[in-house]
């Protein structure tokens, strides 16, 4: 169970590529969540305007779902005062990912 659970620091020093820092600080680490889609988006209102009226279903649906993990996104902020820059960081798919866990001592 433990083997295939990813475990991450709650804060990381790495390099801050802002303008103000430009050298290794450290970074508060959290996961990145998806925003809510706007309404008003081109794509969105590109396919509203194409589904309106009769016609059915214009475009297709994708329904040949692969793969059964994500990969995680993570946010660092930079706990420089004055900088507080965001970088986003992709790691491997995994299926459980946790933030800042006790980390499992192995007995072999």
């Amino acid at each position: 169970e433990a083997r295939n659970m990813v475990n991450y620091p709650k804060t990381i020093r790495t390099f801050c590529k802002s303008p103000i820092c430009r050298q290794h600080q450290t970074h508060k680490v959290s996961q990145y969540k998806q925003g809510k889609a706007s309404n008003f988006a081109q794509g969105k209102r590109r396919y509203d305007r194409k589904q309106a009226g009769f016609g059915g279903q214009t475009k297709a649906i994708f329904h040949k779902k692969a793969k059964t993990t994500k990969k995680i996104v993570l946010k660092l902020e930079c706990t420089n005062a004055k900088c507080k820059t965001v970088q986003l960081r992709a790691i491997k798919r995994c299926k459980h990912f946790e933030l800042g866990a006790k980390k499992v001592v192995s007995l072999y």
